[in-house]
């Protein structure tokens, strides 16, 4: 049984991790955000260079005592400005700000404030690993109300909401945008 209360590690994905990331992207409460193929060849083809390291985001497997349960990536949004374009209508985001994506992959580790507390810890990572940014913004389907709660408990505040691109075709384009400072700034 996972404790909300023992500490979170992240540890960056390895290939080892392709058969657990399989299962859990085929997990339904995954599998309806995500939208992503399951396959062999399909994890290896979007997951491989980050591992590699020619893709720059980070993707990281959270743990706790011992146990994996969940996903969390980030990347700056230098490296990606088509997803600046995208949210400038809704939001400024400076280029030194990085965003995030996350699922917690385990069901019997749903609902126990793990996902909150793994974002929490990418955060307090980022902000050593990345001093130069001064936030991280997430834009959030608005259908996905899980989702926003997890930001929230991780300290997020809601920016702005809007249309956006969805990641499911299933889902309408209304989003929600989140933001978090870094410590000792506004907003």
């Amino acid at each position: 049984m996972f404790r909300a209360d023992a500490p979170i590690t992240l540890r960056r994905l390895s290939r080892a991790d392709f058969a657990m990331l399989s299962r859990w992207l085929s997990e339904p409460h995954v599998a309806r955000w995500w939208n992503h193929e399951t396959s062999q060849e399909a994890i290896e083809h979007d997951f491989g260079p980050s591992v590699d390291g020619s893709d720059t985001a980070e993707i990281y497997i959270a743990s706790t005592e011992g146990r994996d349960f969940g996903l969390v990536q980030r990347y700056t949004f230098e490296d990606n400005p088509g997803y600046i374009d995208e949210l400038s209508p809704l939001v400024e985001v400076p280029g030194p700000a990085l965003s995030i994506d996350y699922f917690v992959g385990e069901p019997d580790a749903l609902r126990r404030g793990l996902g909150a507390a793994m974002i929490r810890t990418l955060v307090d990572a980022t902000w050593r690993d990345y001093p130069a940014a001064p936030c991280i913004v997430v834009p959030v389907s608005a259908a996905n109300a899980a989702s926003s709660r997890v930001l929230e408990r991780a300290g997020f505040h809601r920016v702005a909401e809007g249309p956006l691109t969805p990641d499911n075709p299933i889902d309408g384009t209304a989003h929600f945008v989140y933001r978090i400072g870094r410590p000792g700034t506004t907003r």
